[in-house]
C-alpha cells in the first residue's frame, strides 16, 4: 500500500495539480490573483518561461529596408526641391529689381534732357509770356512729365535742405527762425526717391538785420551772375526778330 502523502509504491513523485480557473467552482466569485489570468496578458509574465524565450524577435525584411531608404530618399529629394524653389524666387526678386532699376534709370535720363524746356517755360512764364497755344502746349507737357513720376520743388518760404537744394546766396534776418529759402533761382526736380537735380536757391537764417545787409553784399556777385544768365537768354530771344527786321 502506498503512504498517505501521496507517493505511490513505485516511488515516483507526486502529481501536483494548479487550479488556472478563473472563477472559483465553489464561492462562483472571480479569483483576483495566482491564477491564469493573473497578468494583464492572460497569464503570468515568467522571464524564464521557455515559450516566450523561443519566440523570434522581429526581424526587418528587403521591404522595410527598401522602404525606409524611399523615405530618406524622399525627404532628401524635398530638401533639395524647396532650396530650389528658395533659390529661384530669390532669383526673380533680383532680377525685377535690376529691371526696376534700369527702367528708373532709363527714365531719369529721358526727363534730364527735359529740364532745359521746363527752366524755358518757367522764365516764359516769370516774364508773363506764357499765353495762347504755347500755354497749352507748356501744360500738356507739364501733365506728361508729372505723370511720368517727374516732380518740381524748391519755393519760397520751404526750409532750406542741403541735400536739396543748393545755396548760391545767404543772408540773415531777424524774422525767420531757420534757415528759409527766400529766393529761388532755378527750381529742383525728383523722380520718385531719387534727385535729377537740386533746386538753385538764395537763404536766409536767423540773425540780425544788420548781417543780413553784409551778407548780401558778399553774395552780390553771385546772383548778379545768375540774372545775368537769364538776362543774355532773354535779350537773344527779344534781339532776334530785330536782327531779321535788319
Amino acid at each position: 500500500m502506498s503512504e498517505q502523502n501521496g507517493t505511490t509504491g513505485g516511488g515516483e513523485e507526486p502529481v501536483t495539480i494548479n487550479d488556472k480557473r478563473r472563477i472559483d467552482p465553489d464561492t462562483g466569485e472571480l479569483r483576483s490573483s495566482g491564477g491564469f489570468f493573473s497578468s494583464p496578458f492572460g497569464r503570468k509574465s515568467d522571464p524564464g518561461d521557455p515559450e516566450e524565450a523561443a519566440q523570434p524577435l522581429p526581424v526587418q525584411t528587403d521591404a522595410d529596408l527598401a522602404l525606409e531608404a524611399a523615405k530618406q530618399e524622399a525627404a532628401e529629394r524635398t530638401a533639395d526641391l524647396q532650396r530650389v524653389t528658395a533659390e529661384y524666387a530669390n532669383y526673380r526678386k533680383r532680377v525685377d529689381r535690376d529691371r526696376e532699376l534700369v527702367v528708373r534709370n532709363a527714365k531719369a535720363s529721358v526727363l534730364t534732357e527735359m529740364l532745359t524746356v521746363l527752366d524755358d517755360i518757367d522764365r516764359a512764364d516769370r516774364h508773363g509770356d506764357l499765353t495762347g497755344a504755347f500755354k497749352a502746349v507748356a501744360d500738356r507737357l507739364i501733365g506728361i512729365l508729372t505723370k511720368a513720376g517727374l516732380t518740381q520743388f524748391g519755393a519760397v518760404g520751404d526750409e532750406f535742405d542741403p541735400a536739396r537744394h543748393e545755396a548760391v546766396q545767404f543772408a540773415t534776418a531777424s524774422d525767420v527762425s531757420v534757415q528759409t529759402v527766400t529766393t529761388v533761382m532755378r527750381h529742383g526736380y525728383s523722380l520718385g526717391d531719387k534727385l535729377v537735380r537740386p533746386a538753385v536757391v538764395g537763404v536766409t537764417g536767423p540773425g540780425d538785420d544788420e548781417s543780413a545787409g553784409a551778407g548780401d553784399d558778399q553774395s552780390a556777385d553771385e546772383p548778379a551772375d545768375a540774372g545775368g544768365v537769364d538776362d543774355v537768354i532773354d535779350a537773344e530771344i527779344v534781339d532776334e526778330p530785330v536782327e531779321e527786321q535788319k
